[in-house]
């Protein structure tokens, strides 16, 4: 006998455009059928959501919870990326654990109400700062078990090659024993580049991990350490997921070479994250006109078959003063700024942004995950367009925020 649902959502408006039921039970969606109304939910919770467009529930590839909601107390002088280095590393040794941890929950839950189930944050370690940022937000993982998945890129400090580079190594390989799930570093800035992703995918090997590495954030074509970064994993049969972050220069290459970068990252199986947000804010200030929009190369990297996700990366800190942690924010700027369909600008920040965190798909469909984004909205482009606060977010079979989440549901 099938077991009963223990959720359903009634009368909800698919993507493409049918009216239905679904119902889930336990972690995964067990029917989608023809709105039966209330007496389809005999054994659990029936949710009425008439003229709520149902989603796969968006995710947050790249995010900066040490950094988030900083903005007030944090001046970039400069606005430029390394002006918001520069007054991070000022502030970074001052935050106390406890300001950490708060602020990190506090953008978690902003980020779970606007959708977002699953979320990759990258979190300084290394010598200058130790492993502060990583207890602090280990701590405020445990509180949202349950209600959102959180994995933790440990972002290890510069130099992270050669001897220069031996302490951050340390670091790094205690941040991956106490708690971090990703090897992350930004090998571009290293005096050393290549030699430190070559150190970087070998501490993720040691520790079975994947890698996630800001890469080529710099509108200086000069810069392009992502061809030798598909190499590299492709010699070395990494056996992980890696992802590559920001790959700003690899707008500005020349077509023959991004196509060929293009071709040795989808052999490799490595994915992109575009972060448009940040990106926008922080590249091009020395271009006073014709100023470059700091992006990746969005449609050859889709044409050569990489996974291609966006990321919001920050939240009102030095390296963007108004981010939301709205995933639909990015799928916003991934149109205007990118020129990304809007159905493909959605996948990026949903189906393309759990591919980068190893997570299984969502579709709407038995036996799928129930990682679910309700929004009032007739259709995609609008849900996009307006970006309805009213939204109802569903992670591993549950409503974990909005108006019906539990104790505003009705039993029936």
């Amino acid at each position: 006998m099938a077991e009963p649902p223990s959720l359903v959502l009634g009368g909800v408006t698919l993507p493409d455009g049918r009216l239905a039921d679904v119902a889930v039970s336990g972690d995964r969606i067990s029917a989608v059928t023809e709105p039966a109304g209330p007496v389809a939910a005999e054994a659990g919770t029936r949710v009425e959501l008439r003229d709520y467009l149902l989603l796969p529930a968006p995710a947050e590839p790249h995010v900066h919870l040490d950094k988030v909601l900083t903005a007030g107390l944090i001046e970039n002088a400069t606005g430029d990326l390394e002006g918001a280095v520069e007054s991070w590393y000022r502030f970074r040794a001052t935050a106390p654990h406890r300001d950490i941890a708060d602020r990190a929950l506090e953008a978690c839950l902003r980020m779970l109400g606007h959708g977002c189930t699953a979320v990759r944050t990258h979190l300084d370690v290394g010598t200058r700062t130790g492993l502060r940022f990583l207890d602090a937000v280990v701590a405020a993982r445990e509180e949202l078990r349950g209600r959102l998945h959180l994995e933790i890129a440990a972002f290890v400090d510069v130099p992270s090659a050669g001897p220069a580079g031996a302490g951050n190594l340390a670091v790094l390989a205690e941040a991956m024993e106490r708690g971090a799930d990703v090897v992350g570093g930004a090998p571009y800035r290293d005096p050393d580049p290549l030699a430190c992703q070559e150190e970087l995918l070998a501490v993720a090997a040691r520790h079975g991990a994947p890698v996630d590495l800001h890469t080529d954030e710099t509108l200086d074509e000069s810069v392009s350490c992502l061809g030798e970064l598909a190499a590299q994993v492709t010699r070395s049969g990494f056996p992980h997921r890696v992802t590559a972050s920001h790959c700003v220069s690899l707008g500005v290459q020349a077509p023959d070479r991004v196509r060929r970068i293009g071709a040795g990252l989808a052999a490799a199986g490595i994915g992109v994250v575009c972060c448009p947000a940040t990106n926008l804010y922080l590249q091009g200030r020395d271009h006073p006109v014709a100023t470059p929009r700091g992006l990746t190369a969005l449609a050859p990297l889709a044409a050569a078959g990489v996974t291609v996700a966006g990321g919001g990366d920050n939240i009102q800190d030095p390296f963007n003063p108004l981010g939301r942690g709205d995933p639909l924010d990015t799928a916003v700027l991934l149109v205007l700024a990118g020129h990304l369909p809007v159905e493909a600008a959605y996948a990026a920040v949903s189906e393309k942004a759990r591919w980068v965190l190893g997570l299984p798909e969502v579709r709407i469909a038995p036996g799928f995950p129930a990682e679910l984004l309700a929004i009032p909205a007739g259709s995609l482009r609008t849900a996009v367009a307006d970006r309805d606060p009213r939204r109802v977010v569903v992670h591993c079979g549950r409503i974990v925020a909005g108006p019906h989440r539990p104790g505003n549901v009705d039993r029936v």
